[in-house]
């Protein structure tokens, strides 16, 4: 009777949480949710491809201050995917000016085909010209933007990863208490 007693005041319930996070996003999400009362009990490969993690946590279901910290763990959430969509705006804008400037220079070679099937030579050369520059072009093109977007969004993205640790530094006080 005393041992089972003594069982039931050491039993845990967990609740448990699997997220799936890009794989250069894996470390930050771990050390993130320990902030949380989460613990990290491994990690796995998706279907989904090799570009994303399955993270796999469990923490206590009697935490204390379970609602501020659930509330925090959705603002920490928000901050991150805020972060990937700066991260993913610097290449956007620069591959689309890319393909853009391909599909143009592409565009100048099929006139140039045509005019040549047309036995227009010389208008055929002058259409070509442009279609190879439109076809280098977009390499210096992407480069050049997304080096500017770059260090236009850096000052964002450290920012965001300030906000996240202040919460993570609330949260761990919550779980101190």
């Amino acid at each position: 009777m005393n041992e089972m007693t003594k069982n039931a005041h050491n039993f845990v319930g967990y609740e448990y949480k699997d997220i799936t996070v890009s794989r250069n996003m894996e470390s930050l999400y771990a050390d993130c949710y320990t902030n949380f009362g989460w613990t990290l009990e491994g990690a796995s490969q998706p279907l989904q491809g090799f570009s994303s993690v399955t993270l796999k946590f469990k923490r206590d279901r009697k935490i204390r201050n379970k609602a501020e910290l659930t509330r925090l763990q959705r603002q920490a959430d928000s901050c991150i995917r805020d972060m990937e969509m700066l991260e993913k705006s610097k290449i956007s804008g620069a591959a689309i000016a890319a393909f853009s400037t391909g599909i143009v220079g592409t565009a100048f070679m099929a006139g140039s085909v045509f005019a040549y099937l047309a036995d227009m030579l010389p208008l055929s050369i002058l259409l070509a010209v442009p279609a190879f520059i439109g076809w280098i072009v977009p390499y210096f093109c992407y480069n050049a933007i997304h080096k500017k977007r770059a260090t236009k969004v850096a000052p964002l993205i450290d920012q965001k990863h300030d906000e996240i640790y202040e919460v993570c530094e609330k949260a761990n006080t919550l779980l101190g208490q």
